[in-house]
């Protein structure tokens, strides 16, 4: 993850860094510089998480905590609800992406909600909502569990703590 670039003789040389040699002659350093790249954490933690589907985001660095599916954005009482939930979600301090796109099935985003792996993804639909309910489900475990709209917030908050807790027993890997 780390990098390191030999800088040769070229800014020593411009700003007069040198040493005393053996003979306590002047001599130019000979310059590097090292650094730990963002994008090289972010390809190694995605090299340790990912299955079949997709990546599987750690809490920690996660984009994203929650992935929030609308999966009927032209349905009034969906689109109602899921924007309740984000507004919900996000007042407790969550980072939410809401995928409310119009004209893919459910089936796709489900796919696409994989493919970027977020811990969590709350699913509203018209078919749960005649039962009063929407769906959790967490993409590491694959846990799904229905429950009330209003419970959301709490059994997201109640699964970081889980999967923090979870993290720090297995040592923060």
């Amino acid at each position: 993850m780390g990098q390191v670039f030999k800088l040769g003789l070229k800014y020593s040389k411009s700003m007069g860094c040198t040493f005393l040699d053996e003979n306590g002659k002047d001599q130019p350093m000979v310059m590097g510089c090292y650094g730990i790249g963002i994008t090289r954490t972010v390809a190694a933690a995605i090299e340790q998480n990912y299955d079949d589907d997709g990546i599987v985001w750690p809490w920690p660095i996660a984009p994203f905590q929650v992935h929030l599916l609308n999966l009927d954005p032209a349905n009034a009482e969906v689109s109602q609800v899921a924007n309740e939930l984000e507004a919900s979600l996000e007042q407790a301090g969550f980072e939410v992406l809401h995928d409310e796109r119009e004209g893919l099935s459910p089936g796709a985003k489900f796919k696409d909600a994989d493919l970027l792996g977020f811990p969590l993804r709350v699913m509203v639909g018209s078919k749960g909502l005649k039962d009063g309910v929407v769906e959790l489900k967490e993409r590491r475990t694959k846990a799904l569990s229905k429950l009330a709209p209003g419970a959301v917030v709490a059994a997201v908050s109640e699964a970081k703590a889980r999967i923090l807790s979870e993290l720090a027993e297995a040592g923060g890997r």
